[in-house]
């Protein structure tokens, strides 16, 4: 069975993906970290961002994060990111927000998206590069 996605105008007036059949289309995921301060979240955002590792990313702040490091309570203000990435991103994305991040342990959770609208992903699809860092 095909599955097919026409060829028109979406978010942000970028060109959908041409008509492919569903095994084409490549899933999404969305992937979680957070850091201490805004400066770094931009950062990380924007690098994922011009480096095509993510088709989106948002910043939440401020969020109050409680947990224990170090054999201490700890209570702090911190920025999540959160990124919506294709499954072929994934890994460059990974390696890229690790190798960049302040924290000696970052958070990084990945989830598959269950179910995406269909001109969200074809977006996203027509706007995931790979490009070698």
């Amino acid at each position: 069975m095909r599955s097919t996605f026409p060829n028109e105008r979406v978010k942000g007036n970028l060109p959908a993906c041409a008509t492919r059949t569903v095994a084409e289309i490549d899933a999404m995921n969305v992937a979680w970290t957070t850091v201490a301060n805004e400066a770094d979240a931009r950062n990380l955002a924007t690098s994922s961002i011009s480096h095509g590792l993510a088709v989106c990313v948002q910043i939440d702040a401020p969020i109050s994060s409680y947990y224990h490091w170090k054999g201490r309570l700890e209570v702090s203000s911190e920025f999540r990111l959160s990124f919506k990435c294709t499954e072929n991103q994934l890994p460059d994305l990974e390696r890229h927000v690790l190798a960049h991040h302040p924290y000696e342990t970052p958070e990084w959770v990945v989830v598959r998206a269950e179910r995406v609208g269909e001109k969200y992903l074809s977006w996203a699809n027509a706007n995931s590069t790979n490009p070698t860092l």
